[in-house]
């Protein structure tokens, strides 16, 4: 069963949070914080991109960087931009994206949960980045940025979050760049956070949604300090880590798409007949063409878009990742066609988000910088969910979650 606790949230006092807030690390390059950032020194993207605070090109990895985000944390605590507070609550964080809001609660996951299992992964994490990761908790002694998780459907935690979205939130904002709205509520009613304490327990399973280097890193950091500890005893903070729990059922996974430098020595025509022996193939014109339907491609090459409909016995309905889209394209387009066997290493293919639409599909073949795009169905939660449950791993570049979660909002200390 998931152990979840409260924690004493350090967060923005509720007039700088504008200021404070920031995208996560990973989805932008340090020229791109460096930018963000411009004059403003309370954002947290000196302590998440600390390398902006030296000469461009510096290597996010330079220890001086490291050492660079725990000055700034202790910084901002002591200028008050970063309060934290008296007592341990949990938290309520709602992302609007399209008129489409989902709520999650903000709480301490338990590193044991995730040491066994009861915190299910479904892909594969790099230990280099793990490490990056880890480095920036111990440094900080804190969980800067929360990881995004999701929980089976719950009537009773759904009801609670109902009732305090009724109310008004400590924060409420649009952020800049995506234009998505962001509000944030405090639980601080006793019976309520026992309530959701009790309601977590009773859950087999907690599922990583997005953040999987994160997570490991968190957990991977408590479970040293267990060991460092010689008087540890299980209750310690460092037990626990920061992570936004969604219901599942509320969750947007948006497609991820690929684009591809070339065509493995063939023609056009070529590529249409030898995708006809796995596929059915129908050409659409110049219109934008999106999938319909599970197990359905849109392809884009020489201005025009086709239907790529995989045919029966291509797929395993009975296995958890052979039914998956991103599966079947990797096998019998990227792997069989195109000899691109490692997704994560090849230099002849990309990948772009849903978020960014067909259109940028068609702009980066149309330039010339790629040779053709795939637009894949997105993947269900309950995919990922069974994925998990079967202790398989998904392939790489399955899934884009969208809004993603804004770090700065609240952050969890480690002592």
């Amino acid at each position: 069963m998931a152990i979840v606790k409260p924690f004493k949230g350090i967060r923005p006092p509720k007039d700088l949070v504008e200021q404070v807030e920031s995208r996560p690390y990973d989805v932008l390059d340090s020229d791109e914080a460096r930018a963000e950032a411009g004059n403003n020194e309370k954002s947290l993207y000196h302590i998440i991109k600390p390398e902006i605070n030296f000469e461009e090109g510096t290597s996010e990895y330079d220890p001086r960087v490291y050492e660079e985000a725990a000055r700034q944390f202790q910084m901002f605590q002591d200028k008050g931009w970063l309060v934290q507070d008296e007592e341990e609550h949990y938290y309520i964080y709602a992302q609007t994206m399209n008129g489409k809001t989902q709520y999650g609660i903000v709480l301490g996951a338990y590193v044991n949960d995730y040491m066994t299992g009861v915190i299910k992964k479904h892909e594969l994490t790099r230990r280099d980045k793990e490490e990056d990761r880890m480095k920036h908790v111990r440094v900080n002694n804190a969980n800067i940025e929360p990881v995004f998780f999701a929980y089976p459907d719950n009537t009773v935690l759904n009801d609670l979050i109902n009732r305090y979205a009724a109310t008004k939130p400590e924060y409420d904002f649009v952020a800049p760049i995506d234009g998505f709205r962001h509000q944030f509520w405090v639980i601080s009613d006793a019976a309520d956070i026992k309530t959701v304490t009790e309601e977590f327990a009773k859950m087999p399973s907690l599922y990583i949604a997005d953040g999987h280097h994160r997570s490991a890193a968190a957990a991977l950091v408590g479970a040293e300090k267990q060991k460092q500890n010689p008087n540890h005893k299980g209750t310690e903070e460092y037990n626990y880590f920061m992570a936004v729990c969604f219901q599942a059922s509320q969750l947007t996974i948006l497609d991820y798409n690929r684009v591809v430098k070339d065509l493995n020595g063939m023609t056009t025509d070529e590529f249409l007949a030898a995708l006809s022996k796995n596929f059915v193939v129908e050409k659409k014109g110049e219109a934008e063409y999106k999938p319909q339907e599970l197990h359905e491609f849109s392809l884009y090459i020489d201005k025009n878009w086709y239907s790529l409909k995989a045919k029966e016995g291509t797929y395993d309905n009975s296995d958890p990742i052979g039914v998956l889209d991103v599966d079947i394209s990797s096998r019998l387009i990227l792997d069989e066609l195109m000899n691109i066997t490692d997704l994560r290493s090849s230099n002849r293919i990309d990948f772009v988000g849903g978020l960014r639409g067909l259109q940028e599909l068609k702009r980066r073949v149309d330039s010339g910088e790629m040779r053709w795009a795939l637009a894949l169905y997105p993947v269900s939660m309950k995919q990922i969910m069974d994925i998990a449950d079967s202790g398989k791993i998904m392939p790489p570049k399955a899934t884009w979650f969208e809004p993603k979660l804004r770090s700065g909002i609240v952050i969890h200390k480690l002592d």
